[in-house]
């Protein structure tokens, strides 16, 4: 059985769209036919994204600043009309043991992977209500629940996002607005990469295998679309093969 998906013009705002696995869907959903608006800090990549589809365009973003994420998405609201659905992707992933961590950069886990979401909630959440309608896909990790040497704020952020989505999900079940999780599993992307050298990605690819941005893509369609009827629910990808047969 074939997947097809088609976006008819809907706008979609991805956060951390300019690497990864947002990037991966925002050329995805623009081939789709969506209005795809990329969110980063990362001004040189989104630009490099925004040349692969004339319906990408992209805003300078860091999701940690409450004030600039209001901003940005009242300007997208006002560009565009509307904001169909939201995935908030945008992460960081520094590894340190928890006795060496700084107050800085835990705050800043903090800040990026879970204030974040709920700050770009906040921002969209008031016109789905108002239209009865929209798709909000927050991104959860198998280290939630088994944690993982080093990566302690990180697998905190992600076990916080889900009872954060869970809860918030079922205020806005009676308006008819999704608000779901994605477990996507090891994903080769550059903060992958950068947080698993050497024997941590031996260990990942011998165990639940190591997989592409492109394979998250039809998960995420799938909860952006009218398919994906169910809210404040954890779509796994912890063991998955790759949509590529090696």
């Amino acid at each position: 059985m074939k997947a097809r998906f088609e976006a008819d013009g809907d706008v979609i705002v991805v956060t951390g769209g300019a690497n990864g696995i947002g990037r991966a869907l925002a050329v995805a959903a623009a081939g789709i036919g969506a209005k795809v608006v990329i969110c980063d800090v990362d001004r040189v990549a989104m630009e490099a994204v925004k040349a692969q589809h004339p319906s990408i365009s992209c805003e300078t973003l860091d999701v940690g600043d409450r004030d600039a994420v209001m901003k940005t998405f009242g300007r997208i609201e006002e560009t565009h009309g509307r904001i169909d659905g939201l995935v908030c992707a945008a992460a960081i992933q520094p590894r340190h043991l928890v006795h060496e961590t700084s107050p800085e950069e835990w705050r800043r886990v903090m800040a990026i992977n879970l204030d974040g979401v709920v700050w770009c909630y906040q921002a969209a959440i008031k016109g789905m209500i108002a239209r009865r309608c929209g798709s909000i896909i927050a991104f959860s990790s198998g280290l939630a629940h088994q944690g993982w040497p080093q990566a302690s704020a990180y697998a905190a952020t992600k076990g916080a996002l889900i009872a954060f989505v869970k809860s918030a999900a079922k205020e806005v079940a009676q308006h008819r607005v999704k608000f779901n999780l994605i477990a996507p599993g090891v994903i080769d992307t550059p903060q992958y990469r950068a947080a698993n050298e050497g024997a941590d990605h031996e260990r990942w690819r011998a165990s639940t295998g190591v997989g592409t941005p492109e394979d998250v893509v039809g998960p995420l369609l799938f909860l952006l679309s009218d398919a994906g009827t169910m809210t404040a629910s954890l779509l796994s990808r912890d063991l998955a093969y790759s949509a590529q047969d090696e």
